[in-house]
């Protein structure tokens, strides 16, 4: 990452060393990897619905199907903005809505049914995962709120202060960031003419 924001730069820029530590805490890391994980798989179910249903014998729910995979975009996308904690619990409540509807395909003429048992202990793993995931969020967040942060490990100086010292003076300013003339050697007048107008 560091690599990218130095090559992004342009040349007058200062240059990233390194970065810090980031400030993403164990549950942050996990919410952003399920908000991948909704966006991938309602990619799936919205894309190719048929080979769901075909799958679990519950052939003739595509349209189901692909409003469910449209809810876990919107779960991801969720999950991956600021509205994190919306966006977990959403996941948490979509969870139940898919085991519900799994449960109609344990029927015993589905001769699929094997894979819907298999399916809903799927959804049943990713839905501990969600909620303790929601519920860690939560109260890391809420801890935070309240803390105040110390930023005193930081330094704008990554070489330490004497090493910055006299950088400005060597420093050549592009034109268009140089010191504009002074207002009395623009209109050709000394500076005691104009002070002595007021």
């Amino acid at each position: 990452m560091t690599f990218v924001s130095s090559f992004a730069r342009w040349e007058g820029d200062p240059k990233v060393l390194r970065s810090g530590p980031s400030s993403l805490g164990a549950p942050d890391r996990m919410a952003r990897a399920l908000g991948w994980f909704s966006l991938g798989l309602g990619m799936a179910e919205l894309l190719a619905p048929q080979r769901v249903t075909r799958a679990l014998g519950m052939e003739g729910r595509e349209g189901l199907v692909r409003a469910y995979g449209a809810r876990e975009i919107a779960s991801g996308i969720l999950t991956l903005s600021t509205e994190q904690q919306l966006g977990l619990w959403s996941r948490v409540a979509g969870d139940g809505v898919d085991i519900a509807t799994l449960l109609t395909g344990m029927r015993h003429d589905n001769p699929k049914r094997d894979n819907v048992g298999i399916a809903i202990a799927m959804v049943m793993g990713v839905t501990l995962l969600d909620l303790v995931t929601a519920e860690a969020a939560k109260a890391r967040h809420r801890r935070d709120k309240g803390r105040r942060r110390s930023y005193g490990d930081r330094s704008g100086f990554p070489k330490g202060i004497e090493a910055a010292r006299g950088t400005a003076r060597d420093f050549a300013a592009p034109p268009d960031m140089r010191r504009p003339h002074a207002p009395a050697q623009l209109s050709g007048r000394s500076g005691a003419e104009v002070a002595g107008q007021h």
